[in-house]
C-alpha cells in the first residue's frame, strides 16, 4: 500500500531526509516516532506529493503521488492535529461539501455519509454547527470524511493530541477498526503510550534516517535489554550477585521504592524465585510485564546519542 525505496529530501545544503525505505502493508497501523527535526514531518509531505523527493521513488496504492495527484488524492487521507471545517456548516453539509468536491453525488452520497456518521458516532449531532464541536467530536468527523472517501491509505499527525481520556479511547478505537476494515494506517505522534496502544510496528526516525522499524519487543531485543520486565520486592540486599550467571538476564536495577526491576529476554520467574527460596530469602512481590515504548524509546535514542 505504501512503498518508499531511498527517499531524500534536501533544502539547499541541508538534509532533512537521508535516504528511506519504508513499506507499510493493509491493515497495518505503523507510528512514526522520533524528536523534531528527525524527518518525520517532511517524509509525510512526500508520501502525499506535496513536496518533491530530492532522490528516491514513492508509491502509494501502486501510484506516484506527484505524477498521477487525483488517483492517489481519491484513496489517501491526511488527518492533521488541526482539522479544517466550516465552522459555519453542519457536520451533514460539511460531508456533503467534501462528497461534491469527491464527485460523490445523490443517494450515493446520502448513504456514504449516513454510514460514516454512524461508524463514528456522530448522527444525533449531525445536524449542529461544526463551530459547537469538542475537539474531539471534530476529529470523530474528519475520521467520517475519511470513511465517507472510502480511503484506502490513511496518514494521522498527532492525532490524539489535546482529546480528553475518553476522547482519546473512542479514537483510538476508531483507528483500531480502520485497520480491522484493511486500511494502512500511519501515525505520528509523541504520544508513546498512545502509538503503543494502537500501532503494529514503530518506525523510529533519528535524523533523517530510520533507524529501526518493527514491533516494540523487537526494539527492545536489538538495542540490548530484556524484552520482559520482571518486578521484585524481596528481602536480599544483593539482589543482582544472587541472580548472576541466570541465563536470560540483562540488567538487575534497584528502584526508588526498595525493590528490583529484572530486565529479561524471557519470563524468568520461577528460576528467579527458585535462587530466593534456594537462598532463604523471603518473596513479597514477583511481577512481569512487557517493556513499554517509553523504555524502548529511551534506551534507543541514548545509544543513537552515545553513537553520534
Amino acid at each position: 500500500m505504501i512503498e518508499a525505496r531511498g527517499l531524500v529530501k534536501r533544502y539547499g545544503a541541508a538534509v532533512a531526509v537521508a535516504g528511506i525505505d519504508l513499506q507499510v502493508g493493509a491493515g497495518e497501523v505503523v507510528g512514526l516516532l522520533g524528536p523534531n527535526g528527525a524527518g518525520k514531518t517532511t517524509t509525510i509531505l512526500m508520501l502525499l506529493g506535496l513536496t518533491e523527493a530530492s532522490a528516491g521513488q514513492v508509491r502509494i496504492l501502486g501510484h506516484d503521488p506527484l505524477r498521477e495527484p487525483l488517483a492517489v488524492k481519491r484513496r489517501v487521507g491526511y488527518l492533521p492535529d488541526q482539522v479544517g471545517f466550516y465552522e459555519a456548516m453542519t457536520a451533514r453539509e460539511n460531508l456533503a461539501y467534501t462528497a461534491r468536491l469527491a464527485g460523490i453525488d445523490g443517494s450515493e452520497a446520502a448513504r456514504r455519509i449516513l454510514a460514516a456518521l454512524e461508524r463514528v458516532r456522530l448522527v444525533e449531532v449531525a445536524g449542529r454547527r461544526v463551530s459547537t464541536f469538542s475537539r474531539g467530536m471534530r476529529q470523530r468527523l474528519g475520521i467520517a470524511e475519511l470513511l465517507m472517501r472510502d480511503c484506502r491509505v490513511v496518514i494521522l499527525d498527532e492525532p490524539t493530541s489535546g482529546l480528553d481520556p475518553q476522547s482519546t479511547r473512542e479514537l483510538l478505537a476508531l483507528i483500531r477498526s480502520l485497520a480491522a476494515d484493511g486500511m494502512t494506517v500511519l501515525l505520528s505522534s509523541h504520544m508513546l503510550d498512545v502509538v503503543e496502544t494502537v500501532c503494529t510496528r514503530v518506525a523510529l526516525f533519528n535524523r533523517g534516517r530510520i533507524g529501526f522499524i518493527g514491533t516494540v519487543e523487537a526494539l527492545a531485543a536489538r538495542i540490548g535489554g530484556g524484552v520482559y520486565v520482571i518486578e521484585v520486592e524481596a528481602d536480599a540486599g544483593d539482589l543482582p550477585g544472587l541472580l548472576s550467571g541466570l541465563d536470560g538476564i540483562e540488567a538487575v536495577i534497584p528502584t526508588a521504592h526498595g525493590g528490583w526491576q529484572i530486565e529479561a529476554r524471557a519470563d524468568l520467574r520461577a528460576a528467579i524465585a527458585r535462587r530466593l527460596v534456594e537462598a532463604g530469602i523471603a518473596l513479597h512481590t514477583l511481577d512481569l510485564r512487557r517493556v513499554r515504548l517509553d523504555e524502548a524509546y529511551g534506551r534507543f535514542f541514548e545509544e543513537a546519542d552515545r553513537d553520534a
